[in-house]
């Protein structure tokens, strides 16, 4: 595995590459070179991979490992909505100088229904960056992914890293990418419907609570579907054609809340950017991707589909 290095100063730029590794090894010989060259740089560097890989790269770091942020990747990402606002601006708007990252979303463990949030997660990056300076670098693991895997990988990525070194990616295309997994989400059979409108919210809400409650949800996270329902039906009031259907179902021992609308949303990185601190209202979505487990969304010609996974 080839060492990524910079060929040239990127420190005034955002850069946004694929590492296609193989084993630990060839994750390792990218990575600390990687991280060492923005410690070196004076750069702060923060590294957001699961634990096994996060904990084989502390080792290897030794002593520079004090100087890296260290983040289980399964634990703050498992909802992928969350990445970008809670996770890579929340590090990068806390430095005035570029940062360094890397980042590892999608790895061997993803559910079917959290890929398509990866991928789109992975897309929306560099809109979330563009004019900031920053170089991030999200492994890919080629022996224990898809090949399809490695295709979305390359459209959302300008740049891709292999054995070989470098290359520029022949497919990148990040907007056909996020379009490729906007995929309808329809509510299955046995679910809750509840039509609301401006006078029916309090009635959704207190039905998916109640439901929530019948499948053994209490106390804090009892209260977080109560939150999350809340959330969305005031959003599609507010921006939905005033009012829409909201699905309730369980999925093992946990819940999903999907709320559907007329809308369309005319920004797309809604609940992933960062609040200010004197920001007025719009602060609802970016709540909902905080707590929830998963965030899914279709946007079609018939409006808007939200759907949230939590669990107990």
């Amino acid at each position: 595995m080839t060492a990524v290095h910079e060929d040239t100063d990127t420190r005034s730029t955002f850069s946004h590459s694929a590492l296609f590794y193989r084993g630990r090894a060839e994750f390792l010989a990218a990575t600390v070179s990687f991280v060492r060259e923005g410690l070196a740089r004076g750069e702060p560097v923060a590294v957001i991979v699961p634990a096994p890989n996060l904990e084989a790269l502390t080792a290897a770091l030794g002593a520079d490992a004090e100087r890296v942020r260290l983040i289980d990747m399964v634990d703050a990402g498992r909802n992928p909505g969350r990445i970008i606002p809670l996770v890579l601006r929340s590090f990068a708007d806390s430095h005035p100088r570029p940062v360094r990252v890397v980042g590892e979303p999608v790895f061997s463990g993803r559910t079917d229904d959290e890929y398509p949030a990866c991928v789109q997660h992975e897309a929306l990056v560099n809109a979330s960056f563009e004019g900031r300076p920053a170089t991030l670098l999200c492994p890919y693991d080629t022996g224990r992914l898809a090949p399809s895997v490695l295709v979305d990988a390359e459209a959302t990525h300008a740049v891709v890293v292999d054995g070989d070194g470098p290359y520029v990616s022949p497919r990148y295309a990040p907007e056909d990418a996020f379009e490729r997994h906007n995929v309808p989400l329809p509510v299955p059979g046995d679910a809750l419907r509840v039509p609301f409108d401006l006078d029916g919210l309090t009635r959704a809400r207190h039905t998916a609570t109640d439901f929530a409650a019948d499948g053994g949800f209490a106390g804090e996270r009892l209260q977080d579907v109560a939150l999350v329902v809340g959330e969305l039906c005031a959003n599609s009031v507010q921006h939905g054609g005033g009012g829409g259907l909201l699905g309730v179902w369980r999925d093992g021992d946990g819940v999903v809340c999907q709320v559907s609308d007329r809308g369309t949303p005319a920004d797309r990185l809604a609940g992933r950017r960062p609040a200010t601190p004197h920001q007025d209202g719009g602060r609802g979505l970016l709540l909902v991707n905080q707590i929830a487990d998963l965030v899914r969304t279709h946007v079609g010609s018939e409006g808007t589909t939200v759907r949230v996974a939590l669990r107990q």
